[in-house]
């Protein structure tokens, strides 16, 4: 099968095709697990926290991707979930031990033993990938493969980073950085919470711009105050620089997630211009997001099903996927990009 190939962290200012196409083994299905024939596979930011090592594979060669839809095609040893040709899908959450105390009050995500689709085990960014029954999701038949795709992480993630806010229709809230999750999350608040005004930070005016095309109340970069205070922000950015800019526009009680698997190290010495009494003050509070867990990618899923808000994708073939990839590290972004593989 053909895969592209991560054999070893990469920076990629400096080396623009960090990942290599190659031809590999199909993996054969073990017990409960099933072979799956990869059709559309995302690309995350949390791809370029693999490759330049913010987050580090478990192994090399490593295959990336966890955003991955695709069709049933073997079936190991008393794997009875989904038939031969079922469509599923495969999330971040690729396993967890499944007994310690995170995993049985539901919060496996903070899992010891968590892995990882596309960093700890294969990925998607190939023909072929396996995973356990258990870690697979039926896939709603209202979205093609490719719309798909971006529901399994920046839709699944996103849901959970809005479930953290606890916000009521009503409130006010911020997103800091308008990328594949930020665009989903709009969507998911204009149909949950109706009466709440989405304020969207971005550096980019075309992200602005396309946050304005769906609707957003206000817009602004992060230096700009917006002219109401917030009771929620989620930053989905790589920096460190936006989340001390927004901390400012919270209301009292208000809370920052900050949904990043990873910061990077550029601009560090921002948080030097915390003030405590102005940012922190008055019971605001920050909370990160750790992973998803398989009960947010199912919620997330029916919630897509019903709503039927499609994400805005950007599609590329498997061969191009570094060309993906950097111009996600170098912000040109619209939506979701997708890797169609088939």
């Amino acid at each position: 099968m053909k895969a592209m190939l991560l054999k070893e962290i990469k920076n990629l200012s400096i080396d623009r095709n960090p990942l290599t196409l190659e031809e590999i083994e199909v993996p054969t299905p073990k017990e409960k697990e099933v072979l799956i024939e990869v059709y559309a596979c995302g690309v995350c930011r949390t791809d370029l926290d693999i490759i330049e090592g913010r987050t580090l594979p478990s192994k090399f060669p490593i295959i990336l991707g966890h955003q991955i839809v695709g069709r049933v095609v073997e079936k190991g040893k008393n794997a009875n979930k989904f038939s031969i040709g079922e469509r599923v899908g495969i999330a971040w959450i690729n396993s967890s031990c499944g007994k310690c105390k995170y995993c049985l009050s539901g919060q496996e995500n903070l899992c010891d033993e968590f892995k990882a689709t596309g960093r700890d085990v294969d990925g998607g960014y190939a023909e072929y990938t396996v995973v356990s029954e258990d870690f697979a999701y039926k896939i709603p038949e209202n979205y093609s493969d490719e719309e798909s795709a971006p529901l399994l992480c920046a839709g699944a993630v996103g849901y959970r980073s809005l479930k953290l806010t606890n916000i009521k229709d009503g409130d006010n809230i911020g997103l800091s950085g308008f990328g594949a999750s930020g665009h989903l999350v709009l969507k998911m608040i204009k149909f949950l919470y109706p009466n709440s005004k989405i304020f969207v930070f971005a550096r980019s005016k075309e992200e602005r711009n396309f946050a304005k095309e769906l609707s957003a109340y206000w817009t602004g970069d992060f230096d700009e105050d917006p002219p109401e205070k917030l009771k929620a922000i989620i930053d989905t950015t790589p920096a460190w620089k936006p989340i001390i800019s927004v901390l400012k526009n919270l209301e009292k009680g208000g809370r920052l997630v900050i949904n990043a698997i990873r910061k990077e190290e550029g601009d560090k010495e921002f948080l030097l211009n915390l003030k405590y009494e102005r940012d922190l003050w008055m019971e605001k509070e920050i909370k990160s997001v750790a992973n998803v867990t398989r009960k947010d990618v199912e919620e997330f899923l029916k919630i897509a099903e019903k709503l039927n808000f499609k994400p805005e994708i950007q599609i590329y073939p498997l061969e191009e996927a570094n060309k993906a990839l950097l111009e996600l590290k170098e912000g040109k972004i619209r939506g979701a990009k997708v890797l169609k593989i088939r």
